[in-house]
């Protein structure tokens, strides 16, 4: 296993060379740019804009200004922001952990319900539940996340008084569980809900295929029990399909993060990459972009070596 997940890691290197080319170029060829904002103000001379110009780098070519952030980039130098001149990474790494908090709550409470709720659908094919199952899940996919944010503010800020419309946490006070928990619950459910719908129709239609095989009737031949079956038998094989969603579902999640941290002004990286795209900040997007890919990069890997768990007869080379 070794030899795979060191090949598999020198295989991530030209991909994130890649993204990183396309990513840089796409960037820098689209209309406005970082000097937009100077470039109105009647204020800032044509000398002014020259001078800022050549302390960005931005007047050098295209090619130079790339490999020179790549250089930087290799030695640990991820830029300085236009917008607040700190530094990248230092930025990055203030916002990551809220990111982390708000993604992983979000993933653990989609596994939580949709791979019960798959199983159930699909031992009980046709039922009531089954049909109410199908119906959320439509429903799940087919809200907008912004949407369903509002109208959860709406609903249980501004109507109910339950839980705080915006923020992670209260302002003056120490850090409480209970606090923090009532700030994440909203964002929570909006960020996983998409996830969990369709994980949910995933898990069922991969268990309805499961407890099809002839290795499940021969269970049931030797009269163990349906839970037995279900459980021990069918649900590793039908976890498989799953776990590659969820490990291609990495970047919905970050996607849906930049939108629910913003719509709950959530402190984390993706209202951070948000604003970043308002101020054409450059360095900061491309500290992001490069971040999130490597995340993604890994969470593939880590899905492929669960099969492994999942299923003893998958073999690493």
């Amino acid at each position: 296993m070794g030899r795979y997940i060191l090949r598999r890691l020198i295989q991530a290197i030209p991909l994130l060379i890649g993204i990183s080319l396309i990513s840089f170029f796409i960037m820098r060829l689209t209309p406005g740019g970082p000097l937009a904002g100077y470039l109105m103000n009647p204020q800032v001379s044509p000398a002014d804009i020259a001078r800022i110009e050549k302390m960005w780098g931005l007047d050098q070519p295209l090619y130079i200004q790339y490999f020179k952030w790549f250089w930087s980039m290799l030695q640990g130098d991820w830029g300085v922001s236009y917008r607040t001149g700190l530094p990248v990474f230092a930025t990055i790494l203030g916002r990551l952990p809220a990111t982390l908090e708000l993604m992983f709550a979000a993933f653990v409470m989609a596994l939580a319900v949709a791979i019960p709720v798959g199983i159930y659908s699909a031992t009980h094919r046709y039922s009531p539940f089954d049909y109410a199952a199908t119906v959320g899940a439509f429903l799940g996919v087919a809200l907008p996340s912004f949407w369903f944010g509002l109208m959860m503010q709406l609903g249980f800020s501004v109507k109910l008084a339950w839980l705080p419309s915006a923020g992670m946490a209260t302002i003056g006070a120490g850090f409480s569980v209970i606090d923090r928990l009532r700030y994440l619950i909203m964002p929570t459910i909006v960020l996983g809900l998409i996830n969990m719908a369709g994980w949910s129709r995933y898990m069922r239609s991969s268990m309805l295929d499961a407890i099809n095989q002839d290795y499940v009737r021969t269970a049931r031949s030797k009269g163990l029990a349906e839970k037995v079956v279900v459980n021990r038998h069918a649900l590793k094989n039908a976890l498989i399909p799953v776990v590659t969603m969820m490990g291609l579902d990495l970047p919905v999640l970050f996607s849906g993060a930049a939108i629910t941290e913003r719509i709950f002004a959530w402190p984390g990286m993706g209202r951070l990459y948000i604003e970043a795209v308002f101020m054409r900040d450059y360095p900061i997007l491309m500290g992001v972009l490069m971040l999130t890919a490597t995340l993604v990069v890994f969470g593939n890997l880590v899905a492929d070596l669960t099969y492994g768990l999942l299923d003893p007869r998958i073999k690493y080379q």
